[in-house]
């Protein structure tokens, strides 16, 4: 299982070559274009409010390079039959889904820390980075990336993937706070927050990029666990695979 780790996670590397120019747009245009407009919005109310904005647009570029990366490529191998021959190979379905999801958190880290720091040097935000964002940022891209996983392989061709992803991406961001504070969400939508990955995600990131860490951080990162692995288990459930 190591071995085949780490050639299916060399395989999927090189998706560098045809992603690079998405990662580009998507994974660091889009988030600082929101950083821009909402910080713009949010200045005159407050530090608290612009830390949400950054810490949503870093959660944001993490959806645009794990969940909607990992489903477009899982459409992609689905309609090319790439999972048909690789489904012939003495190899695992769970260990291909892990290459896959640890191949493209890989490929997003250069997104990340670039809407960090700049979006920290446009808001003014100061950076009190944690040790524990190592932990924290895998585990929050893990269950956004099972879930693109399982939306990839379910999706019936390319396109359809696409307009999933994306309407999911938009439904996250506007479940729970993961962009605004609290206080300016409704009541009704702050309970949906409680099986939002991004919700999660924003939290802890909140907490390690920019302090202080709380105890709420051990809820996130335990609830980030609990959904990186239903998210994950579910993906590996719908791959048709042929087990040897």
């Amino acid at each position: 299982p190591g071995a085949q780790f780490v050639d299916l996670l060399l395989i999927q590397l090189s998706n560098f070559r045809w992603s690079w120019r998405g990662m580009v747009v998507s994974g660091m245009a889009v988030p600082l274009m929101s950083i821009v407009a909402l910080g713009v919005l949010s200045r005159p109310w407050g530090q608290d409010y612009l830390v949400y904005v950054l810490a949503g647009s870093v959660v944001l570029s993490l959806m645009f390079q794990t969940l909607n990366n990992v489903a477009s490529n899982f459409a992609f191998m689905r309609a090319m039959g790439t999972l048909d021959f690789l489904a012939t190979l003495p190899v695992h379905r769970h260990v291909l889904i892990l290459a896959t999801v640890l191949a493209f958190f890989l490929l997003s880290i250069p997104s990340i820390l670039v809407t960090v720091a700049a979006g920290a040097l446009f808001l003014g935000v100061p950076l009190r980075v944690s040790p524990l964002a190592l932990v924290v940022f895998p585990l929050c891209a893990t269950p956004l990336a099972g879930l693109g996983a399982l939306l990839g392989i379910l999706a019936r061709n390319i396109e359809e993937a696409g307009s999933m992803t994306l309407l999911v991406t938009i439904a996250l961001l506007f479940l729970g706070p993961v962009m605004l504070p609290p206080s300016t969400i409704p009541d009704w939508l702050l309970a949906t927050s409680h099986v939002s990955p991004a919700s999660y995600a924003a939290s802890a990131i909140r907490q390690v990029v920019f302090g202080p860490v709380t105890g709420r951080l051990w809820i996130d990162i335990g609830a980030l666990v609990a959904l990186s692995c239903a998210t994950l288990c579910l993906a590996g459930r719908r791959v048709r695979w042929r087990e040897r």
